[in-house]
């Protein structure tokens, strides 16, 4: 159930709510193995910054959760944001097909969801996201409760998977 009334609040997943460490191994082989990664996410551990965050802006906002997963892994995705005892709200997925980087995927998600509610934040940890929502004029959080990964950064930005 929605309320438009209640401002958004955006949540990215992976390395935002779920710690994706233990998965980066299947990014860092030749070639990368992403099934095996996508496949694994069932077993993130829950980042307790984002987590909580997420509880709390619950308290005033309609939550969204916003990532770059392909729409295949939603099921999956769906098991664990429960399974976490999150919030629930809209997920929305990368198309399957879809192979752009995250940060024109994600803006043109929030632009679209800005036409007819209002956003207060988005939360993610890719840095060229949270740059051009700045720059679009969206509120941001920079997820920064994890260490960066170098494969993960290739993988959202140039081949558009994550």
């Amino acid at each position: 159930m929605t309320d438009s009334k209640r401002p958004l609040a955006v949540f990215d997943l992976d390395n935002t709510l779920a710690d994706t460490a233990h998965r980066q191994g299947f990014l860092e082989r030749k070639p990368r193995d992403w099934d095996a990664f996508f496949a694994a996410a069932t077993q993130d551990p829950p980042i307790a910054e984002g987590i909580a965050l997420a509880r709390r802006s619950a308290e005033e906002c309609e939550i969204v959760y916003l990532t770059g997963r392909p729409e295949r892994c939603r099921r999956d995705t769906l098991d664990w944001v429960a399974a976490q005892g999150l919030p629930e709200g809209c997920v929305y997925m990368r198309r399957d097909d879809d192979r752009r980087p995250a940060r024109r995927t994600k803006l043109e998600i929030l632009r679209r969801l800005a036409r007819t509610r209002e956003i207060r934040v988005l939360v993610d940890d890719d840095e060229l996201v949270c740059e051009d929502a700045e720059r679009a004029g969206f509120t941001v959080v920079r997820a920064r409760w994890t260490a960066q990964s170098a494969a993960l950064k290739v993988a959202q930005e140039r081949e558009g998977r994550t």
